[in-house]
């Protein structure tokens, strides 16, 4: 983001707030960065005991589950069951008659993510019948900055929108993107820098066969989008939601990492980006908070899967993992990787289940301390995916297995070395990271579901563990390989 473009738009964030009144006496030169206490918020994990006096049953999906979402179980053979059924309402409306605001739900997981002013009501909360545990999962700021150093996007998701706010964002958006977006190097006539990614998965093979992903909608789960609208309108995006700042749009957030890992599937600009999945569908939902790493943004992810699998999406692609926190108190360990533990883990485990198909990143961990993957790519019946450079040697970051059960992680490999993707000033970019062999991937694995939309996740992924340059030898770097999905295709039409 360009900060000679923050100044002027300071005055047009805060015209209901007195700091501003006092700001705007000063000249612009003149403002120095400055702090607004604000009353410390938390926000806590309950866990219920069970689902009963449920008004919702699973003879009625309808009332809780799209039309596509229940097509997809009827299509698959899969039973709406009790994890379907929402968080029982009574239960949430007694948290609120305690003075919590519900912040988050997880149905799978039967929890709730609770904001609250004071952690005193822990007790209190402890001592109802229905709820079996409550954990403190997100500690918020004392204060916020401002000023000329501030960030435009971040303030105005943490203070109250209006008209005027919206549309400085969409102005300072605009101009951010560049004038000329001709930088990128003459790779491919179609497929522009994207062509190694995609031919090395073989996905161009499906392409050319006429699987491209039409008909197959893939939720995106990450970071913020900034500029996605503007930066990849190709990519059918049919709507958005932000599980961070509730209500704020995804497209203003200070962060395009999630505009980048969408550009390597969805982009679709000739000779430029071609992405994996160029004419699949599109949710974007963020579930992490880019301004602090605490354990809340697992029960973020849950939530953002619960609501991609009530849409009725095929397919999620995340390019998030957890271990370390803030809070050393919430650190995971080793032996949590058993795709169980985490809240993360057993709702990405749960997801086949119920007929979602999860492709997550391994994480960047492999020259670090850590070492393995991350939570949720320990999950059981997902695809978690490390990375290689172009010529299909693992990279030194990409994060190592196996998960703490002796399950086979990561289990497949894609180009994370020198990942094309379009960023959020639509300029072709070269990148590192797990965070784009996973999306590059995913796209690619969308469009071999088209081609067999009968077949549960579980038989697609074993197609794509068993088309891997590995799958005679698995190990703990490189899973199963990279997969050839040309040769899954022919795995699944036997």
């Amino acid at each position: 983001m360009k900060k000679k473009h923050l100044l002027p738009l300071l005055f047009l964030l805060f015209p209901l707030t007195a700091i501003t009144a006092q700001a705007q006496n000063e000249k612009e030169d003149e403002i120095e960065s400055e702090t607004l206490e604000i009353p410390q918020r938390y926000r806590l994990r309950v866990s219920f005991r069970d689902k009963k006096e449920n008004p919702y049953s699973v003879k009625r999906p309808q009332e809780f589950l799209s039309p596509k979402a229940i097509e997809r179980r009827k299509r698959l053979g899969i039973k709406v069951d009790a994890y379907d059924l929402p968080v029982t309402p009574k239960y949430l409306r007694a948290l609120e008659q305690n003075g919590c605001t519900i912040y988050n739900v997880s149905k799978w997981n039967n929890t709730a993510i609770v904001e609250v002013g004071d952690t005193a009501c822990i007790t209190q909360l402890a001592q109802l019948p229905f709820v079996i545990g409550v954990k403190c999962v997100w500690i918020g700021p004392k204060e916020i900055s401002f000023g000329k150093d501030a960030d435009p996007f971040t303030l105005a998701a943490l203070l109250p929108d209006n008209q005027e706010i919206t549309e400085g964002l969409e102005a300072l958006r605009r101009e951010e993107l560049e004038k000329d977006s001709t930088n990128y190097a003459y790779r491919h006539k179609h497929y522009g820098s994207g062509f190694r990614q995609a031919e090395m998965l073989q996905a161009d093979q499906l392409h050319e066969m006429g699987f491209r992903g039409e008909g197959m909608t893939i939720a995106v789960i990450d970071g913020g989008f900034h500029n996605a609208d503007l930066v990849v309108p190709e990519a059918r995006i049919l709507g958005t939601r932000n599980f961070v700042h509730p209500g704020y749009s995804v497209f203003y957030e200070p962060e395009d990492h999630g505009t980048m890992v969408l550009s390597t599937i969805g982009a679709n600009q000739t000779g430029r980006l071609v992405g994996t999945a160029p004419a699949a569908q599109f949710y974007l939902l963020q579930s992490e908070d880019g301004n602090s790493e605490q354990i809340v943004e697992e029960d973020n992810w849950c939530a953002a899967v619960e609501y991609a699998d009530s849409l009725g999406c095929d397919v999620i692609s995340t390019s998030l993992g957890y271990y370390k926190f803030d809070e050393g108190r919430n650190n995971h360990a080793y032996s949590d990787l058993d795709g169980q533990t985490a809240a993360n883990s057993r709702a990405a485990s749960l997801a086949a289940s119920r007929g979602l198909l999860v492709l997550n990143s391994a994480g960047n961990e492999g020259d670090g301390t850590w070492k393995k993957i991350g939570f949720p790519a320990d999950a059981k019946d997902i695809i978690a995916v490390g990375a290689t450079d172009g010529k299909g040697v693992n990279t030194y970051f990409s994060s190592l297995g196996y998960s703490a059960d002796g399950r086979v992680k990561p289990d497949a490999m894609a180009m994370g070395g020198r990942s094309a993707v379009i960023s959020e000033t639509n300029k072709v970019r070269f990148v590192n990271g797990t965070s784009f062999s996973c999306p590059i991937l995913a796209g690619a694995v969308t469009c071999l579901w088209q081609a067999f939309p009968n077949k549960r996740p579980t038989e697609i992924i074993k197609a794509v563990q068993q088309s891997g340059n590995f799958a005679n030898r698995p190990n703990e770097v490189m899973g199963y390989g990279i997969p050839d999905l040309k040769k899954a295709y022919e795995i699944l039409k036997k």
